[in-house]
């Protein structure tokens, strides 16, 4: 069993930056998905486990950026210049696969969510 556990969450102006954290034992592809109200759940970004592949939503490229530190078993989600759209419940989640899936149902393993919100 993997046990993901997020932080870094918060409430920001828009263009503001937060830098969100998932620390996750095991080699496994990571990604990043969010929910907002009344919405159905999005990928946001993916990770292989070396890192060499990366993978992100039309929504937040060049905004966003996936990476991890496998020393430290962490992946993290820089998010830069952030929207009021954003605002959602993020989780990250493992997958034991090379590269990371873009589809939830692909992914093996769930974190329990960090609020972002971004105010306008």
């Amino acid at each position: 069993q993997v046990q993901l556990v997020e932080s870094g969450g918060g409430l920001v102006q828009a263009g503001a930056s937060l830098r969100l954290s998932c620390a996750a034992s095991g080699r496994y592809a990571m990604g990043w998905f969010r929910q907002a109200p009344g919405k159905e759940r999005e990928f946001v970004a993916g990770s292989s486990y070396s890192g060499s592949r990366t993978t992100y939503a039309d929504s937040v490229k060049g905004r966003f950026t996936i990476f991890r530190d496998n020393a430290k078993n962490t992946v993290y989600l820089q998010m830069n210049s952030l929207k009021a759209e954003d605002t959602a419940v993020y989780y990250c989640a493992a997958a034991p696969t090379i590269s990371a899936p873009t589809i939830s149902a692909r992914y093996d393993y769930w974190g329990q969510g960090t609020q972002v919100t971004v105010s306008s």
